[in-house]
């Protein structure tokens, strides 16, 4: 009776959320009204409403039912009680591979995703849509001069981890790390392929005729790629921060404080409009520009949505224009800041050529920018975010 009762409340959520606000956001409220479910209950129910998304647009016309037991058998790799108690004989097979699960259940992966023709190059689309059918990873980069202490405190705490890259750790995506690491003072929750879009740096630092020290990161969000770029650039940087939202801001300035980073300037703004004026504190006296801008631009974050299921299933790919529109707008606005020689890095964490190649080739023909470098680095075989950077020099 018990997975029966989880599977008619799934039914429920299901057909009552609409995609208004993040699932997770939708699930408490929603728990908060029906008080019959203990913790280990919601977290269930919870996991079955994902794997219901992670179908994506295959088959939306069945029945919700029986896509819950299709999604469950194949998003799961051991014995589940709740696939026991709906579909015993699909337990049975719940280690086959992939392909072989695909075959006992009608499924065809492709159409997780359909949108092909909308990919940037080099995006595989039945990796990319099998990676929809898994959780991705959490990772943490390591902050300069912290390594020992993190995997010591790591290690003694038991968690499971791999180390991926030097400074880059991977964990489980439901390991819990608050109250064993002091996030973002000794490491940032940052997804691999986020924590290389700024690599460049790394690699041409010691070789830039003149240091880099002016520094906007003018769609700044949470301050991920601030973060970044001070720990890369050893904190010799004069930071600037703008977003158009003052909550996220606030967020950002706490954030910081944690991270150890002051004396940066930040204003609220608007990059949609071209009239934009930065305020005079925007860059030190005497200055004329911004050696290096950082615009990680809003966009579909398609290339997320592995992490966030349910953004795929409401999903309307007529919207992928208007977010190519907003693009041009804000890299419009913020290029003129950028000074005779400096690095201007677009970054989505999008799969999609509109948001990509094209916004690139716009930014080439319309300012006559050098373009120094661009990738899509792939997260879909790693069981991470895949995310696009173009590097362009003035």
């Amino acid at each position: 009776m018990r997975y029966h009762s989880y599977l008619n409340t799934a039914k429920k959520i299901i057909e009552t959320y609409t995609g208004a606000t993040p699932l997770a956001v939708f699930l408490k409220p929603f728990f908060a009204r029906d008080k019959k479910y203990g913790s280990r209950d919601r977290r269930q129910i919870a996991t079955i409403c994902y794997h219901y998304f992670r179908l994506g647009m295959w088959a939306r016309e069945i029945d919700i039912e029986s896509r819950i037991c299709i999604a469950t058998f194949l998003c799961e790799q051991t014995s589940n009680d709740f696939l026991q108690a709906i579909k015993p004989e699909w337990n049975e097979k719940i280690k086959e591979t992939l392909h072989q699960k695909t075959i006992l259940c009608g499924f065809n992966a492709e159409n997780i995703f359909p949108w092909k023709e909308e990919f940037s190059e080099g995006i595989d689309q039945l990796q990319y849509c099998e990676s929809f059918l898994q959780q991705p990873d959490l990772f943490l980069r390591i902050r300069p001069r912290k390594k020992n202490t993190v995997l010591k405190k790591i290690q003694d705490a038991g968690l499971n981890y791999t180390l991926q890259e030097a400074d880059c750790i991977a964990f489980p995506n439901s390991s819990k790390l608050d109250g064993i690491l002091e996030l973002d003072k000794e490491a940032v929750v940052q997804d691999f392929n986020s924590q290389k879009v700024l690599d460049y740096l790394k690699q041409e630092k010691e070789n830039m005729q003149h240091p880099i020290t002016r520094v906007w990161d003018c769609c700044a969000a949470s301050g991920g790629k601030s973060i970044l770029a001070f720990d890369i650039l050893e904190g010799k940087i004069q930071l600037t921060v703008s977003d158009i939202r003052e909550s996220i801001l606030a967020n950002l300035n706490k954030r910081f404080a944690r991270a150890g980073i002051s004396g940066y300037r930040s204003f609220i703004a608007d990059l949609n409009d071209k009239g934009l004026q930065l305020p005079n504190p925007s860059l030190p006296a005497g200055k004329s520009g911004f050696q290096l801008i950082i615009c990680d631009a809003p966009c579909t974050g398609s290339g997320t949505w592995s992490r966030t299921p349910e953004q795929l299933h409401f999903f309307d790919p007529a919207s992928i224009s208007g977010f190519a529109n907003r693009q041009k707008k804000i890299v419009s606005t913020a290029l003129p800041h950028l000074q005779t020689g400096g690095l201007f890095f677009y970054i989505t964490c999008s799969v999609f050529r509109k948001e990509n190649e094209e916004i690139t080739e716009f930014i080439k023909k319309e300012f006559h920018l050098q373009l120094v470098q661009v990738e899509i680095l792939k997260g879909f075989d790693k069981r991470a975010d895949t995310m696009f950077v173009a590097l362009f020099k003035k």
